[in-house]
Order: structure tokens, then sequence, then C-alpha cells
């Protein structure tokens, strides 16, 4: 199980990424636009670095929804490999049987 600091993290940072995105999307177009003035798109490079750091989606780490691990992540099922690997032995997932040959 991963420290419930860093699962808590996560989720604030999840939550400034929902609160910031709208403002850094418009301020991510002006900045890319060449058809306005360059003072304008440095200003919304300037605005845009304001903006706090967690509130970038890539600062997000996908982490299971069971333990929290955050490595060996699969994103079709939001699980890491021993959750999956334990969910699929007792058939808990639909489809997924384990292999024998």
């Amino acid at each position: 199980m991963a420290k419930k600091s860093s699962i808590n993290k996560n989720e604030r940072r999840r939550k400034l990424v929902d609160q910031y995105a709208v403002r850094r999307k418009e301020l991510k177009e002006t900045a890319a636009d060449l058809k306005k003035p360059a003072e304008e798109r440095f200003a919304a490079q300037l605005k845009l670095a304001t903006l706090p750091r967690n509130s970038s989606k890539t600062r997000i780490r996908n982490r299971c929804e069971i333990t929290g691990r955050s490595r060996g992540y699969y994103r079709k099922l939001k699980l890491c490999r021993n959750q999956l690997r334990e969910l699929a032995s007792q058939g808990m997932i639909p489809g997924m049987v384990k292999s024998s040959w």
C-alpha cells in the first residue's frame, strides 16, 4: 500500500487540474497563436507561468484504485499488476483467465 500522503497529494493535484483547466487552455492557445502580437503572446506565457505547478495535467501520477501503487499500472483497468493478478485468479475480472499450457 502506498503512503497516504502520496495518494492525498495526487488527489489535490487532480482537483487543481480541474480547477485551472479552462484558464490554462485559453492561455496556451493565446501563447501558441502566431496571428496575435508578440507582446500579447509573451504576456500569456507569463500568466501561464504564474499558475500553480500542480495545475498541470502532466503532474498527475496514475495510481492503482485499490492500493495506490504507482508502478506497474494498467490504464484500462486502473489497477496495478499485483492486484490485477490477484483479482484475475479469484475470477473477479470478466474474461480474464490464468493461462496454463
